[in-house]
């Protein structure tokens, strides 16, 4: 006994219209086509929903029955697929995205509110978290992916390379760094070096050792935020390095950055997405949105291949 959507649908337009004739016209087919219907739902339940005289139609008490069980579920249904089209059509829907706390308060405003004139319906929901705490977020399903630098391999996460930039120093104005055209790692050892606490050192190190073993890289201080180390470095207390994305903050705190040279490192940044579990239409309009908004950026573009000249604080980079 199961009845079909097009079998109820005629049951619930016959008992609001009254007669076959406007419930054919609500339907928008044949009255053959309607008596059809409820005849063919009438078979199937075993037992008779509308009582037809030559003069008017009535519902039986089956039918009263039924009535109200077949429109809320006809009202539900179309409510939501209703919604589905809505996200499909990307008139609604929610994106919800982990990332490490610089890239929060930096990069990703900035996308957020380029995305949201193009898409105004979509909720951006930003989670601001620990580095190292974005592939879990992601893995819970708190969050629909995760941007962050690249780590080591975690089961059922998958990562796609969002971008790849070069290492840049940041010093205080009038720094004796300023005045030279070129710098380079060599240089960072004669200053009081202030850098991140975890893997975001612990890599630096292992990179700066294999590239160049004879320059001695040991921060006098270790910090949990960059925010910090960019306080302090304001203050006076030495220099830091940094990534490009963070020059809101460069600025902010009216400190110089210089791109680094011999070598040129660079960090890769991941878009971390759980495995085998597709995107929701909202959440994946931001990803390609996001892809978009970085390639128009210089640094997007590992050093080696461009050659491009040194950055600065009070240089232009694309928004």
């Amino acid at each position: 006994m199961n009845p079909t959507l097009r079998q109820m649908r005629a049951l619930v337009a016959l008992a609001k219209t009254g007669s076959f004739t406007l419930a054919a016209e609500y339907l928008h087919v044949t009255q053959a086509a309607l008596s059809g219907l409820i005849k063919e739902l009438e078979l199937t339940l075993g037992v008779r929903v509308v009582d037809r005289s030559t003069r008017r139609i009535a519902l039986t008490e089956v039918g009263r029955e039924l009535t109200p069980l077949f429109s809320k579920m006809i009202d539900d249904l179309d409510g939501a697929l209703l919604d589905i089209a809505s996200q499909t059509r990307l008139k609604k829907g929610v994106v919800r995205i982990a990332a490490p706390q610089l890239m929060s308060c930096t990069l990703l405003p900035q996308v957020i509110a380029a995305y949201r004139t193009v898409y105004p319906e979509i909720q951006v929901r930003l989670v601001d978290c620990a580095v190292e705490n974005v592939t879990a977020r992601v893995f819970s399903g708190e969050v629909d992916c995760g941007i962050g630098p690249e780590r080591d391999p975690a089961a059922q996460i998958e990562a796609a390379v969002l971008f790849e930039m070069p290492f840049v120093l940041v010093f205080p104005q009038q720094h004796p760094l300023e005045q030279r055209e070129r710098l380079t790692w060599s240089d960072l050892a004669a200053y009081p070096f202030i850098s991140l606490q975890g893997q975001f050192t612990e890599r630096l190190l292992s990179d700066m050792h294999h590239a160049l073993r004879d320059v001695p890289l040991n921060p006098v201080n270790e910090v949990t935020f960059m925010t910090t180390a960019l306080a302090m470095v304001s203050a006076g207390l030495g220099v830091t390095v940094c990534l490009p994305y963070a020059e809101p903050l460069v600025r902010l705190h009216q400190l110089h950055m210089r791109q680094l040279h011999e070598p040129e490192l660079t960090r890769r940044f991941f878009v971390y997405t759980r495995d085998k579990r597709s995107l929701s239409p909202a959440a994946a309009s931001f990803m390609a949105f996001l892809f978009k908004f970085v390639e128009s950026h210089d640094w997007n573009i590992p050093v080696a291949a461009n050659h491009k000249p040194a950055l600065s604080a009070g240089d232009h980079v694309a928004p």
